[in-house]
């Protein structure tokens, strides 16, 4: 699997666009995608805040990861009610597709399967020492930082490795890492 993505956004949103990224814990299926790339297009040419069209855009990530961006530059700033709206059709989505994308204790790693092709490999945040200890994750695994808050964040610090991003002070990585 390609983990590209920087060539599917919009050049012409600002760097300090907002960013919200849902994680599933599993892969849509092909048909799911297409309908939930559908949901997120009409969201998005309709997102409005305070009356206000929202310069926004959608995408579905790697057939797990929404990521939604709002440049505010273009009109001033996302209210609290244009967030709601957000959150409202992530939690439609999580009720049409029976997934939860607030799950924030799964992590998300890029790992090398066993044809030594990558993989996304979800992990539960309290088997992180663990699978540190054991050689699963090291100091180079590629980590899918959700955190990232803006269009220049999810460019350059969504899928880092462990040592670059808060994980890195929660365990004890390995010295040879």
């Amino acid at each position: 699997m390609t983990f590209e993505y920087k060539h599917l956004l919009d050049n012409n949103f600002h760097p300090g666009s907002r960013v919200w990224v849902y994680q599933c814990k599993r892969v849509f299926t092909l048909s799911e995608a297409f309908e939930i790339e559908d949901l997120l297009k009409e969201f998005t040419t309709q997102w409005k805040s305070h009356g206000t069209p929202v310069k926004g855009e959608a995408h579905l990530f790697f057939g797990q990861f929404i990521v939604l961006l709002a440049d505010e530059s273009a009109f001033g700033g996302v209210s609290g009610c244009s967030t709601d709206s957000s959150v409202r059709l992530i939690k439609d989505i999580e009720q049409r597709f029976a997934v939860n994308m607030f799950d924030r204790t799964t992590l998300a790693f890029i790992i090398k399967d066993k044809s030594d092709t990558d993989q996304i490999q979800l992990l539960p945040l309290s088997q992180l020492q663990y699978a540190v200890e054991n050689g699963f994750i090291n100091a180079d695994t590629l980590y899918f930082n959700n955190l990232v808050q803006t269009k220049q964040e999810l460019e350059n610090k969504w899928i880092v490795p462990v040592r670059d991003c808060w994980l890195a002070a929660k365990i004890k990585l390995n010295s040879e890492a």
